[in-house]
Formats: structure tokens, sequence, C-alpha cells
């Protein structure tokens, strides 16, 4: 069975864990059985090689430790999986006879590197996990998909583990939801799984992301689990112990994407009333670029710039302050508010400089 019949077949959410890093035999052999005795788990991960961000951290036990994961897997009866960043771990992985492989987020963000894999899996059949990139680009994700796909790779899945955001509040890696959904729009086909200890980079926020990552349909989790976390050699503040594991996915509600005739019915009705307020949204909306433009043409006559500083200041403010009484977010209203003012100048530089091409259709 392959890894996307696998993920198919599972009963909910597939879920891949198992420790960061493999530190040892015994840790790597403990955990993995006591993670497989729960039930709950489908495939066994560990970290063999880590590429860390500053040379003096733990970077992984190396090429000795792939035999004991693939031991830990064959005693426990389930597929393993590891990072690969070159072509040196994919053929020392592959001789151990590693089920599957994931390639990381800091080696999806260079192409050079992806290559690399992908040239060293041709002739072979392994499924492969992608990471999205550490930067928020779904391009170089959907890139990294089509140099393992051309090297003959077909079995192939994505993990969301957020992207790179300096000193987040909340996070450790920005969720950007919209990205991993965005390559579901784009590749309905590679099923998605979501790395909320990535994500999060704390125990205690995995249970609200994991949740958000079941009510957005992913197929997935992937989640660290260490049998004593505070004294892991690598990323110790986000992973959870195999019971710890256990509460975790006890506690998340999981809902299905279809309904009866009669839900059906009734969620359509509610689907056709949102479609004509869409309607009617757009149709608003044309009609303020029809205004935009006869603000364009007196500031033609006028000899008057498109950006106007001191005006766009107030209008930001102004729906900024009511964003309560809207009952939307601060961010989703200045994101609303960018995208029609690009597009209002866009209608003014059309009328000011109709013999200028028109950008901005892209």
């Amino acid at each position: 069975m392959n890894l996307q019949e696998r993920i198919q077949k599972s009963n909910g959410p597939f879920i891949i864990s198992g420790p960061c890093s493999a530190e040892t035999p015994d840790q790597v052999a403990a955990v993995c059985q006591d993670i497989a005795s729960r039930g709950n788990t489908h495939a066994l991960r560990a970290g063999i090689w880590k590429p860390r961000t500053r040379p003096d951290s733990f970077e992984g036990v190396g090429s000795i430790g792939l035999s004991w994961l693939v031991d830990a897997g064959k005693a426990c009866g389930l597929p393993v999986t590891t990072e690969v960043a070159n072509a040196y771990h994919v053929e020392a992985a592959l001789k151990a006879g590693v089920d599957f492989l994931w390639i990381g987020a800091r080696t999806t963000v260079n192409p050079f590197a992806v290559q690399e894999i992908a040239d060293a899996l041709k002739g072979t059949k392994i499924p492969v996990l992608i990471k999205n990139p550490v930067n928020p680009d779904l391009e170089l994700w959907i890139g990294a998909f089509e140099r393992i796909e051309k090297a003959g790779i077909t079995d192939i899945a994505a993990i969301h583990r957020g992207f790179s955001f300096y000193k987040h509040p909340k996070y450790r890696n920005a969720p950007s939801w919209e990205i991993p959904l965005a390559l579901r729009e784009r590749r309905p086909d590679i099923p998605l799984i979501c790395d909320p200890s990535h994500i999060a980079g704390k125990r205690d926020l995995l249970q609200e992301i994991c949740q958000k990552a079941m009510d957005l349909n992913y197929d997935g989790l992937m989640i660290e689990t260490h049998p004593d976390p505070l004294k892991a050699w690598s990323d110790a503040a986000q992973q959870v112990t195999p019971n710890g594991l256990d509460n975790l996915l006890n506690s998340l509600v999981y809902r299905s994407s279809n309904s009866d005739k009669s839900s059906a019915q009734q969620l359509q009705k509610l689907r056709d009333d949102i479609e004509l307020l869409d309607d009617r949204i757009y149709e608003l909306l044309a009609s303020r670029m029809k205004l935009s433009e006869k603000v364009g043409e007196f500031k033609r006559d006028h000899n008057m710039t498109i950006f106007q500083q001191e005006h766009w200041a107030k209008v930001i403010s102004k729906r900024m302050t009511k964003s309560e009484e809207y009952d939307l977010t601060e961010r989703f209203i200045r994101q609303t508010m960018d995208a029609i003012h690009q597009e209002s100048i866009r209608h003014q530089t059309k009328v000011m400089n109709p013999n200028l091409p028109e950008s901005g259709k892209d």
C-alpha cells in the first residue's frame, strides 16, 4: 500500500508521530513502542540529520540512527519516515529501508537542493512528503513537487509547518493558512498534512492548531512526541509525551466534509444567499471604480497626483476604528482596503495615462 492509499484509508486523520530527533537506540525504540501500543499513529518519524540555525546546536546523530528508526518501525509494525536534505541522505535512507522520506522547509526553499534530491530518487518509487518553504512562497512549494514528480515519484504529500516570521507574537512559525489552502486549490490531488509542532513552538498551542487543521479538512497531522520532552536534545518546548499525544488527539473534534441530503439542501440555501450578497458586493465595487475614474479625470484636469497620502490615511483610519462595529478583524479590513486602493489606482492611471500599457491585471 502506498502513502496516499494509507492516508485515504486511515480511520480519521493520518497521524505521524515520534521524536524530533533520534537520540539513542533505547530512546527511539521505547518511544516508538509506546506510541504504537496506543493505536492512534499510522507512521513513525524521527530526525536523523537536523538542519540547525546555529552550528553548535545538536545536528542529529547521523546515519547511525537510521537503523534505530527502521528497527523500531519493524518491531511496531509501522512505516517510518525521516528528513533528507541532499543526495547522500537519500542514498543512506534508501539503503537502510526507510519507508518514505520528507523534505524539510529549509531545503524546499532551495531549488538546487530539491533537484539534487530528485536526481537521487530517480528509478525509485519511495513516497515523498514536502514541507512548505520557510518563506511564504506558494510557487516554490509547487515547484518542489514538480521536480520530484519529474523524477518519477508520484506518491507525494504536503506538510504545512508554517512560515518564518521575525519575532511573531504567538507562533514559532506563522501558519498563514491561506497558503496551504491555495496549494490545495492548485493541487487537490496532493494530501495535506499539518505539522503543528513547528507552527506552535510550544505545547500549549498544539490543540488549537490541530483543531484548526481538522476544521480545514486536512488529511493528517505530524506531531513530535518524546518520552521525556523536557530532556529532549532538540525542540524540547514543542514536543509531547505519548500520553500527551493521546490526550491531544482525543480532545479534537473530527467533522465530516459531507452531509446528508436534508442538511445539504439547507447548506445550499445559505450558500445561495451568500452568492447573492457576493454579486451585490462586486456590483458595488464596479460602481466604486467608475467613481474612481471620475476622480482620475478630476486629478488629470487639475494636474494632481494619483496618490494623496493625507486622504488615504484618513480613509484607513476611519475603517480600522470600525472593525468591532463591522465584526471584522483589523487585518481583514486593512487587506481589503489595500486591494480596493490598488484597483482604484489602476482605474485612475488608465484615465490619466491612456497611452501607457495597462498594468495590474495579472
